[in-house]
């Protein structure tokens, strides 16, 4: 098979780290062909800290992805997110020598804009136009071909921290891989999850992530706003470690099987008993305490969250409401709790519009949705990774179903030598 029907992507966050090897299909779907999923646990908000720990993850994530899809990964797309992350708008003009208005003309502004002065220690990942003027004519979406003199643009600048793009980057060179780019995650996020219809007319997207919540907001098709919260699940966590006095791993478990995010719904009549620590007595938590003990912190996300739509000036447009994907999307009652504190609709997005129809559910979940954005990404941007030699013949899943694997884990998996590459 030719190297540019494969594309590769490593989605680096805060509780996990997944690869992806995906293949595009003649209908334009994707098959995803390997997907390895590793506990992170040298990441803090979305930022790398600690380099060893998250180069280990990394490459466990990939040897399990090579493994499901027989493939080496080269050239991979890799999402950025982080409380560094900001944006901000400018425009830029020019005088147009001939009076048509050609696509060099509309580049050369979007590289100007490239170029913008920044603070020491910043750098611009994504530059997205907004409109065009032409002459006296605003809102302009697509000026190529038209006549006039002076064209103008709106552009929304997404800028990140040079040190926190380059240990990125030296994460994933010391695995022996190649970053093909940055793509920002909740950009990524939209992409796997946002029909055209909400895109046009106006929707907040929120990747609820294990160390930030990531927001985009889109009208008439193009990013609007984009921003990062320091804040994601695992301060749910250690509240409900802290209110419980309970171990974290446990307060973990607690909120995955039984908590909620509306207080108010949630059972009075039922207790959860978690073992005492080291031989201490059994505590009873109460499904209600825990449920508020949840709600009180994601309100205050939730706050966060309707600051950055408000900042938008898109508050009034969103009449697609709002979708919420990552692993958070995933907690019980809070599309209610969502839609009871700003108003607006709500939805959890799955990541399966782009995925090819016999894909497993274990794949298409809100906490896959950024890697699998990065991998529709990729492929948008014309480039994929490549393979190395002996590895052009896609060899035969060993030990199961591509779902199988990741619910039952990889230990039992490595450790048995025909299953290598």
């Amino acid at each position: 098979m030719a190297k540019r029907e494969f594309i590769s992507a490593i989605d680096i966050g805060t509780t996990k780290i997944v690869a992806m090897i995906a293949r595009k299909t003649e209908d334009g779907k994707f098959e995803i062909l390997g997907m390895g999923n590793a506990p992170s646990s040298g990441v803090k908000r979305g930022v790398v800290v600690h380099i060893d720990e998250t180069v280990s993850a990394i490459e466990l994530a990939k040897q399990q992805a090579e493994e499901q899809a027989g493939y080496r990964m080269s050239e991979v797309y890799v999402g950025i997110a982080g409380q560094h992350i900001r944006s901000m708008k400018n425009r830029n003009s020019k005088y147009l020598d001939n009076e048509e208005i050609t696509q060099e003309d509309v580049t050369y502004l979007h590289d100007q804009m490239a170029k913008t002065p920044l603070d020491p220690g910043d750098e611009i990942l994504h530059v997205i136009p907004q409109s065009y003027i032409v002459d006296s004519e605003t809102d302009v979406s697509k000026p190529v071909g038209m006549s006039g003199r002076m064209l103008e643009a709106n552009f929304h600048l997404v800028i990140g921290k040079v040190a926190s793009a380059r240990n990125i980057s030296k994460c994933i060179e010391r695995v022996e891989l190649k970053v093909k780019k940055m793509i920002l995650e909740p950009l990524a996020s939209a992409t796997a999850v946002l029909t055209a219809d909400e895109r046009e007319a106006g929707v907040v997207l929120i990747d609820i992530g294990g160390g930030t919540t990531d927001i985009a907001v889109f009208y008439n098709d193009v990013v609007r706003h984009t921003a990062v919260i320091p804040f994601g699940g695992n301060v749910i966590t250690n509240d409900i470690k802290e209110g419980c006095s309970i171990l974290l791993r446990q307060a973990e478990s607690l909120k995955v099987q039984f908590g909620s995010a509306m207080g108010d719904t949630a059972a009075d009549d039922k207790v959860v008993t978690i073992p005492g620590i080291s031989g201490r007595d059994a505590r009873e938590i109460s499904f209600k305490n825990l449920a508020y003990i949840i709600q009180a912190r994601m309100e205050e996300i939730l706050d966060a969250v309707n600051y950055e739509i408000e900042n938008s000036g898109y508050a009034e447009k969103v009449s697609a409401g709002i979708v919420i994907t990552g692993g958070g999307a995933m907690l019980k009652g809070l599309p209610q709790l969502i839609k009871y504190k700003t108003g607006y609709d709500v939805r959890v997005g799955y990541p399966n519009q782009f995925l090819v129809a016999e894909t497993d559910a274990a794949i298409t979940q809100p906490l896959f949705s950024t890697g699998i954005g990065l991998i529709v990404e990729g492929s948008l941007g014309g480039a994929t990774a490549g393979t190395r030699p002996g590895f052009g013949t896609r060899k035969k899943q060993a030990g199961g179903t591509l779902k199988e694997k990741i619910q039952t884990g990889w230990l039992s998996f490595f450790n048995d030598e025909s299953n290598r590459l």
